[in-house]
């Protein structure tokens, strides 16, 4: 199962400190970063890459946020 960030409803650079914070604690495994700007997807999707994590699946939300997959080995 994977674990969630919840950061839709926070302006930049909240999104990604969250998920920086959670894929620290994590180490590696599953991610789901929700979103609702273009900014914070393309700006987590960056972070999660420098990180050495993969963005396996963005999916747009019925309310226009995007929720974000990211895996590590």
């Amino acid at each position: 199962m994977a674990e969630h960030v919840d950061a839709r409803g926070l302006s930049c650079p909240q999104p990604v400190i969250l998920a920086h914070q959670k894929m620290k604690e994590l180490g590696k495994g599953m991610l789901e970063v929700m979103v609702d700007t273009d900014t914070s997807r393309e700006n987590v999707s960056r972070l999660a890459r420098n990180k050495g994590w993969e963005v396996v699946e963005t999916k747009k939300t019925e309310d226009s946020g995007y929720v974000l997959i990211l895996k590590r080995d």
